[in-house]
């Protein structure tokens, strides 16, 4: 079964790879062992560049290392929103009796990636560039291009949920539903070192 993959890179990182020794995932890998009857035509990946900010100033180039290893992969594509940074108002969550109650804070919100998977995979099903399409996101924006992708352009939508059960999104209505697991997680990770036509990439030492 010619399969897509789409990958909302900021929910799947928050949902099962943040703060884990298994960030430098394979996905090729992860999408074979996790539907090992499927085959995989292509891989969308939808991500922004971070900003070097404390407290790891090292992130930027842990993530140009990483998708330099996720480019070694035939079929897989990098789509890019953007990260954007303002100077917001906002309430204490506990004022003082006395002295301010609000605080201005830095909020930076990943922009356009959303937006991206869904126009790509609306655009793939219009196409026929796949009978099945898989969504790896819990994002409850992306109910409506999953249900017109499903209903109106005839294709299997599932949904592989990278966040706890218990926080799945029940706005989200595939066709079918599987859950992310750590165990395919930490089999799927890239070898420590890769090449490319630029030369070596090495997996991060605090990955």
């Amino acid at each position: 079964m010619q399969t897509n993959f789409y990958i909302d890179a900021f929910n799947l990182y928050y949902g099962s790879l943040k703060g884990t020794r298994d960030r430098w995932l394979d996905l090729d890998a992860l999408f074979r062992l996790v539907f090992p009857t499927n085959e995989i035509n292509r891989i969308r990946y939808f991500t922004a560049i971070v900003e070097a900010r404390p407290p790891d100033l090292r992130q930027p180039a842990h993530q140009q290392a990483y998708l330099r290893a996720l480019q070694t992969l035939p079929s897989l594509s990098i789509h890019y929103g953007q990260y954007k940074t303002r100077a917001v108002r906002l309430p204490l969550a506990k004022p003082p009796a006395s002295g301010p109650k609000v605080a201005h804070v830095l909020r930076t919100e990943e922009k356009g990636s959303d937006v991206n998977l869904a126009s790509h995979l609306l655009l793939d099903a219009f196409r026929g560039d796949c009978e099945t399409a898989i969504v790896v996101s819990n994002d409850a924006d992306l109910k409506a291009p999953i249900e017109i992708a499903k209903t109106e352009l005839g294709i299997r939508v599932g949904v592989l949920n990278p966040h706890p059960p218990e926080r799945r999104s029940l706005d989200l209505q595939p066709t079918f539903f599987k859950q992310l697991r750590r165990g395919p997680i930490t089999a799927s990770q890239f070898p420590p070192v890769l090449r490319d036509a630029h030369g070596v990439i090495r997996k991060p030492p605090s990955w």
